[in-house]
This record gives C-alpha cells, sequence and structure tokens, in this order.
C-alpha cells in the first residue's frame, strides 16, 4: 500500500512546469559566484519563493535566504540548498557554460538551488495535502565551510521558526534515477593544515650558503604519504592530499619559506587528531635534518564536521524515496569522503538527513569503461569539483520529486 506522503509527491510534482525549471538551471549555471559573493543567485532565490508565496528575508550571513511558509499545525520541517560555485575554469563544452573567467558550478549547486526554488513552489501549490510549517533555506558558502555556521550566527533562527527536522540532497555522479541513503555516517570530517618551512634564502649559484626550504618541503610531501598508510589502522578511512605547494619568485633565487597546503578527510576525531599529530611531528623532523634556521609553522585552518544521518529520519525519507521511485534506485553506498557543513544548520542537534541524486548524462554515463560494475563506472566519469562536471537536464525533475517527497514524509498525515 503506497503511503500518503508518496502518493501526494507524485502528485503535487506531476506538472513541475519543467521548461522554467530548466531555464533556471541554465541561467545559474551561467553566472557563478563564488563563495560569499552569491547575491545575484539569492536574488533570484528570493523572488521565486515570494512568488510562491514565502514569507522570505534576505542577507542572512550574508548572502543567506531563507522563505517560511505555514501551514496549520505540524512539524517545523527545513529544506536546504548550497548556492557557491567554484574557482574552477568549465571545460564542459555546454552551450550554457559558465560567462565568468575562472569560476563554475563544478559542484551542483546551481541545481541545488533549482530543485529548492522548484520543490518550495510545488509544496506551495499543493498545500491542501500536508499541514506543519516549511522553511527553505538558500545557504551561501558551502565550499568554505563557513556559510551554515555564519547563518546561524547572524540569527537565522531568530527569523524563521527552529526546524523539527532538516533535509538537505546532493547532485552526485551515477546515471540518473539512484538516490543513495546511509543512516549514519554519510560524509566525512575535513581539516586544513598548512605548514610554513623557514630556510635561509640565497643565490641559485651557491646552495651551500642557504637552507633551501623548497627541498625541505619536498621531503616533507613526500614522507606525508606515509600518514595514511603506515599511522592509521587499515580498519580506518583517511586521506591525506597536499594540495599547494608555494615557494620562490625566481628561477635562480632560493628562497627563505615555502608553504604546503593540506587537506585531511577523516570519520572520527581519534584519527584526525592523530594525523595532526604524525604531520607536526614529520615537519618539525624533515625541518630539523635539513637544519632550518626555525621551527616549521604547523596551522589548522578551515573544517568541516563529520555528516551522520539520524537513522530513524532517514530510513523514513528513503522510504517514502523508494515508493515514488522504485525499490531498485534507493540503496546505501556507505559513507564517503566528501564533507558537507549542512550539519550545522542544526543548531539545536536537530535530527536531519542528507541524500545523493545521480545527474550523469546518459551518454557519458553509457560511454564509460566498467561495464555493469556501477563503481567502476563511478570512477570513469567526470564527478564534483571537475571541470568537465555537468549533470543533465533530466535531473531537475526528479531532484525536485525527491525534495518534495523528504518534506512530505514529515509533513503528510501517516
Amino acid at each position: 500500500m503506497t503511503s500518503a506522503a508518496a502518493r501526494t509527491a507524485l502528485d503535487l510534482t506531476a506538472d513541475l512546469g519543467l521548461p522554467d525549471l530548466e531555464e533556471c538551471y541554465r541561467d545559474l549555471h551561467r553566472h557563478p559566484e563564488l563563495s560569499r559573493q552569491e547575491h545575484r543567485t539569492a536574488g533570484l532565490l528570493a523572488g521565486r519563493l515570494e512568488a510562491a508565496g514565502y514569507d522570505t528575508v534576505e542577507g542572512i550571513g550574508g548572502t543567506g535566504v531563507a522563505g517560511v511558509l505555514r501551514n496549520g499545525d505540524g512539524p517545523v520541517v527545513l529544506l536546504r540548498a548550497d548556492m557557491d560555485a567554484l574557482p574552477v575554469a568549465e571545460e564542459t563544452g555546454l552551450p550554457y557554460a559558465s560567462e565568468t573567467p575562472g569560476v563554475m558550478h563544478a559542484c551542483g549547486h546551481d541545481l541545488h538551488v533549482t530543485w529548492l526554488a522548484g520543490a518550495a513552489r510545488a509544496l506551495a501549490a499543493g498545500r491542501d495535502a500536508w499541514s506543519g510549517t516549511l522553511v527553505v533555506v538558500g545557504q551561501p558558502a558551502e565550499e568554505t565551510g563557513s556559510g551554515a555556521a555564519a547563518m546561524v550566527a547572524d540569527g537565522l533562527y531568530a527569523r524563521v521558526p527552529r526546524p523539527d527536522v532538516l533535509l538537505g540532497q546532493h547532485a552526485a555522479p551515477g546515471p540518473v534515477g539512484l538516490y543513495p541513503h546511509v543512516p549514519g555516517l554519510i560524509l566525512s570530517a575535513t581539516t586544513d593544515v598548512e605548514i610554513v618551512v623557514h630556510g635561509r634564502g640565497g643565490h641559485g649559484s651557491r646552495p651551500e650558503t642557504t637552507v633551501d626550504p623548497v627541498l625541505t618541503a619536498a621531503y616533507l610531501v613526500t614522507r606525508l604519504q606515509s600518514v595514511v598508510s603506515r599511522e592509521i589502522a587499515p580498519r580506518e578511512s583517511a586521506v591525506l592530499t597536499v594540495g599547494r605547494i608555494e615557494a620562490g619568485t625566481a628561477p635562480n633565487i632560493i628562497p627563505s619559506t615555502a608553504r604546503i597546503s593540506l587537506n585531511l578527510r577523516t570519520q572520527s576525531e581519534a584519527v584526525r587528531d592523530r594525523m595532526v599529530a604524525a604531520i607536526r611531528r614529520i615537519a618539525e623532523g624533515e625541518c630539523h635534518a635539513a637544519g632550518c634556521p626555525r621551527e616549521p609553522e604547523v596551522s589548522i585552518g578551515a573544517s568541516f564536521p563529520a555528516t551522520v544521518n539520524d537513522a530513524e529520519t532517514d530510513r523514513r525519507v528513503a522510504a517514502v524515496h523508494r515508493e515514488v521511485f522504485g525499490d531498485g534506485t534507493v540503496f546505501d553506498p556507505g559513507p564517503a569522503m566528501g564533507s558537507e557543513d549542512f550539519s550545522l544548520l542544526a543548531a539545536d542537534g536537530q535530527p536531519y538527513a542528507y541524500w545523493f541524486v545521480t545527474t550523469t548524462p546518459a551518454a557519458t554515463w553509457d560511454a564509460a569503461p566498467g561495464g555493469d560494475d556501477l563503481f567502476a563506472k563511478l570512477d570513469a566519469i567526470p564527478s564534483n569539483h571537475s571541470p568537465h562536471f555537468a549533470p543533465d537536464l533530466s535531473a531537475v525533475g526528479p531532484g525536485v520529486r525527491a525534495l518534495v517527497a523528504g518534506a512530505l514524509a514529515h509533513l503528510c498525515p501517516l
């Protein structure tokens, strides 16, 4: 027997006005905005929320947007979409490719905003079928890990009702039509670490008079690769990436400093602490071995918490998704090493559910090597943060339907 939430979700999304939503997506994709600069995107979302009948507040935490639709007694359900783009030069060749040099929606946040706008409109139009309060949030600066906290700190819940449950979804690689759910840890924590190596600069023709921080940094980068392979137990999941090395101004000058930027991905606080301790120890050891005149500076930068779904909330949404989309479309892929700041919106520890919506064009998926092995094919196609990442327009409707179904899992009578 189909639940009321599933029946209502199918009814409310039977006619989504897809041409309008697809044009909304193309427009957002053409005009990406970096973290904290999402003024145009926020204005577009606010306008659509106001047109659908939401009480709308702008400028929360900088460029954040929130809309409220009160519809009688019932729970307060928050739906969230992030809005920022990335400093990536687009290489998709799409006719609606980014018109902003060096900036691209390489993570699907343009699709997230489109999904949120479509779901908000569908739920407002069908308010006779559900009861409660809907809060929709357009969040800035997810890519820098600062947007959710900024909105909460700026009084988000003094301006909109505090939610009883929070829901979010993310575009992901995979053939359009899958909805991966994990009832627990779904995304890892991330921590940025920066190391400054202090040497003694001089002329490139007289290295014996210097202490070369570039050479020391090179040894350090290589040695850091042993942290995960030799200091973290195989049963633990962890990733250490050296994402940036900066040193020098000319080929014949040995600089005085070298700077290394790392990114850690972990699934427990204990593993993170062990990795940071190992990084400090290795940095100090390499600098001592090189005869550096000063100890290295090791500093902790931005971080994201782990995203841990409330198991019951996730199962409730996943059950409705199975009814709406079919049993085979919902599965548990296990936790990913990606990270999010969505959980920080649950400022009082409210339960939340976060899931994925696959978006890869059929032609791209079919052409990828790997045969029937889902994970082998996933390794071969453009994923989030790639300059070739290009969600298919056919994912617009299913993404809206998934968000509507998630909301109705809590707003519809059981």
